[in-house]
């Protein structure tokens, strides 16, 4: 318990660090999307970028993807509608100092330091954003907010492939975290934990990374490519289309609750790759499993074009070309149809360490986004079932969430949801 005069002083320093932040100007989520897509490998970018947190939309979803992410499962402590406010407004006025940055404040050595100290005395924007979800469980578990669930949102079952361990599946909060370093992650983690630790325990998290690359001399840009190879998100959708994004990534329909307007169902998986198998796998088979050529990403039936080509399966229905298992061919099959079962990806690779049984543990921690979960991710990965891809995969953690709605400056996030309860 702290006093009126103590939680005056902790707001004040935490005020001061954010009017003290870096005098750079601040991106706008939806403007910095008509720049570069979610899946294209990051540039180089300057450590003082900042990207703002207010908006229509959270930042970090079609936010362009830095080289550095985290998604990072809490258990929620709190009992009722003032606690969870409470709890909001917190993680606000962090998000709000942490991606502005500036200067740390000090304190008298004889106290904690304000800081970790890991990013040194001046903390850098570093693009950093950070997005904020719920989990079924956090409105399953509480009475008084169960009747304002998201209306697709659900605990993740397993699919035939899965192989879930429990303890790092599902939480009530999700939070994602991306910026230019894996320093700028981390230090945003840990400020979170330091600083609201009475109402969010750390259940289980996982870290990745995207290869940089510099821009091609024609400047087009690439998609990052994956732990086994190939470049991942070829076929995702463009952010910059406003239109096709209010279509297919934010909610917006007549079940939903009012106050989940413009948010986004948000699907994750940790996806382990059984890298040493799939490096003893022939070139050609690798590519039969994904459907495209594993150096430029092109489809196969126009092997030497690029990974932005679209496949025409028209005139291969038979799959003497393009298998009809090849990965990408049952995650979209081209067809009108197809597109109500779009999906947002936002993927980074994760390297563990070492299984018990000697093998690396790699993989992919992918995040997708999508108006509707059921349509979406659930519809795709059901066409997935049975793949030959799963003889190199095992998904075995994540969870699905709501990525809440944005939030204005002097708001916070899920206000909208707490003034309807």
């Amino acid at each position: 318990m702290t006093d009126g005069k103590t939680d005056l002083g902790r707001r004040g320093l935490l005020l001061g660090l954010g009017a003290a932040g870096l005098g750079g100007a601040l991106a706008s989520p939806a403007l910095a999307a008509t720049e570069q897509s979610v899946t294209q490998a990051p540039l180089a970018q300057p450590s003082t970028e900042a990207i703002s947190p207010y908006g229509l939309h959270q930042a970090g979803i079609v936010t362009p993807r830095p080289a550095h992410g985290l998604f990072a499962s809490f258990a929620v402590l709190v009992r009722d509608k003032d606690e969870f406010e409470k709890l909001m407004r917190r993680l606000g006025e962090r998000i709000e100092v942490l991606t502005k940055g500036g200067p740390v404040p000090e304190l008298d050595p004889k106290l904690p330091p304000f800081d970790s100290g890991l990013l040194g005395p001046v903390i850098s924007p570093d693009a950093l954003t950070i997005t904020l979800s719920l989990g079924a469980s956090f409105f399953d578990s509480r009475d008084w907010l169960a009747a304002h669930k998201p209306a697709k949102l659900q605990r993740m079952t397993s699919f035939p492939n899965d192989a879930l361990v429990a303890e790092d599946c599902h939480g009530d909060l999700g939070v994602q975290i991306c910026a230019n370093s894996s320093d700028s992650v981390i230090h945003a983690l840990r400020d979170l934990i330091k600083n609201i630790p009475d109402q969010m325990v750390l259940k289980w998290k996982v870290e990745g990374s995207v290869p940089v690359l510099p821009a091609a001399a024609d400047g087009k840009a690439e998609n990052a490519r994956n732990f086994l190879g190939f470049r991942d998100g070829s076929a995702n959708p463009d952010p910059a289309d406003h239109a096709m994004m209010d279509r297919m990534l934010w909610v917006s329909a007549p079940d939903e609750p009012a106050w989940a307007k413009n948010g986004s169902y948000q699907a994750v998986r940790v996806i382990r790759n059984f890298v040493e198998r799939w490096d003893r796998t022939a070139l050609g088979e690798q590519e039969r499993i994904f459907g495209r050529m594993k150096m430029n990403g092109a489809p196969m039936d126009n092997p030497h074009g690029s990974e932005s080509d679209v496949p025409d399966y028209a005139k291969d229905p038979e799959g003497k070309v393009t298998r009809l298992t090849a990965h990408i061919r049952l995650a979209n099959d081209r067809t009108a149809a197809h597109q109500e079962n779009l999906i947002l990806r936002r993927p980074f690779n994760y390297s563990l360490g070492v299984t018990k049984s000697g093998q690396l543990d790699q993989g992919l921690l992918f995040i997708a986004y999508q108006a509707d979960l059921e349509a979406g991710f659930i519809t795709v990965q059901n066409r997935l079932n049975g793949e030959p891809l799963e003889e190199y995969i095992k998904p075995v953690g994540g969870g699905y969430f709501f990525a809440l709605p944005g939030f204005e400056a002097g708001s916070f996030p899920a206000s909208q949801l707490i003034a309807s309860l």
